[in-house]
């Protein structure tokens, strides 16, 4: 590092917490998970193209997200000490090989232990992505960045792959995440080192002092609830739609519409930060993602179909933004941040898993339920932490 604080490599790395590197750490951040964005048109493909029933389809995008939650974990304990771009390299080239592998496997058993693997080399990725991000200047906007890139190509992806799956077959999918990883090795070499400034935080640990437990693990609930709740109903979507009577052509252009009007939450999050603390957006938030999971009992109607998952695009941006930089917020060395990431793949993991045991042919009124519910508990464990942070005037910085 030279006097400036900037990388010595021979590659010109872009300012640190400019917002094209925000864009970039956001890539990096997303690329090993990126397909939980697209879940609906996974599971959706997978049931069309090689004829696997929503359980078993559901068996393997939670594989997927319990092996990410299992990367995200190991990566907790040692984040602080990796060379984190050298480490990033590797893991994004083991995703390449290991979606190409994927494209050769049509049993669920194998494919299920095959993307469990998968998403052990993602979450490693995404931890580390995340405890760089808590590096940063402001990290809340950065997530919001990442929300703001994960629900736009999400979008394009739940548009397109489901349209294409019958042409195509179920390799779309891992195309499309092949592209994501290649894209995020391109912009890798740009990024700064970020390291891990031990001053910093030593002072923040001496002002704040030790980690508090109660709220931390508050926050970390909240994650795993909000994550649950959400990617429960989300991984099944299309099929609700369809048990509903809406066409294929409607479902895929409202999740769409969804995914890109969520960007306005992510958005909000970039714009007005902290501005007004973390508790009373948190807590306005929550309330309409509970009250348009619920109007989903009636997606029949397509109007209420549209409205309720355009609401739940921007409430769910918006809201996980807060969460993960609430939890980042707690220790500036990217362990918490790390461990967050965990939780929340435990969650984007399990929601699907309890989906996928209970839908059945059509339970789907039930799955809304247990979404709702533990959207209400979310909200209710993220108030303690929000508002802890709220009366800290360094978490306003």
């Amino acid at each position: 590092m030279n006097a400036a604080g900037r990388s010595s490599d021979p590659v010109r790395t872009v300012a640190p917490n400019s917002m094209v590197a925000r864009v970039f750490l956001a890539f990096l951040a997303t690329a090993g998970i990126f397909y939980i964005n697209i879940l609906p048109a996974m599971v959706d493909g997978l049931i069309e193209a090689l004829s696997f029933t929503s359980r078993q389809a559901g068996l393997v995008a939670s594989a997927n997200v319990y092996g990410a939650a299992a990367g995200a974990l190991g990566i907790v304990f040692i984040v602080k000490r990796l060379a984190w771009r050298r480490v990033a390299y590797a893991l994004l080239a083991g995703l390449i090989m290991m979606d190409l592998l994927s494209m050769l496997i049509i049993t669920p058993n194998a494919l299920i232990a095959f993307r469990f693997a998968h998403g052990f080399i993602g979450g490693a990725l995404v931890g580390t992505g995340f405890s760089v991000i808590a590096r940063t200047l402001n990290p809340d906007r950065t997530f919001g960045v990442l929300l703001f890139i994960q629900f736009g190509l999400g979008g394009l992806g739940n548009l397109f792959i489901p349209r294409l799956v019958p042409i195509f077959g179920i390799r779309v999918l891992f195309i499309s995440l092949i592209a994501f990883s290649v894209v995020t090795l391109l912009m890798l070499p740009f990024l700064d080192q970020y390291p891990v400034d031990h001053e910093k935080q030593r002072a923040h640990r001496e002002a704040s002092g030790r980690i508090p437990l109660v709220p931390v693990a508050l926050v970390l609930s909240s994650i795993f609830l909000f994550q649950a709740g959400n990617n429960g109903l989300f991984a099944f979507i299309i099929g609700l739609g369809k048990t509903s009577g809406l066409s294929l052509d409607f479902i895929t252009g409202t999740l769409a519409a969804g995914g890109w009007i969520g960007l306005l939450g992510a958005l909000l999050v970039i714009v007005i930060h902290t501005r007004f603390g973390r508790t009373i957006p948190l807590v306005v938030a929550m309330l309409a993602t509970v009250g348009a999971t619920w109007i989903l009992h009636y997606s029949a109607n397509a109007t209420l179909f549209l409205i309720a998952n355009c609401t739940v695009g921007i409430t769910w941006a918006f809201v996980i933004s807060y969460l993960l930089g609430l939890a980042a917020a707690f220790d500036r060395s990217g362990q918490m941040a790390a461990l967050g990431g965990f939780a929340s793949k435990m969650g984007l993991a399990s929601g699907p898993l309890v989906g996928g045991l209970l839908l059945g042919d059509d339970n789907y009124g039930l799955i809304i339920n247990i979404a709702v519910v533990a959207l209400i508990f979310s909200m209710i464990a993220s108030v303690i932490p929000a508002i802890h942070q709220d009366r800290d005037p360094g978490s306003k910085a």
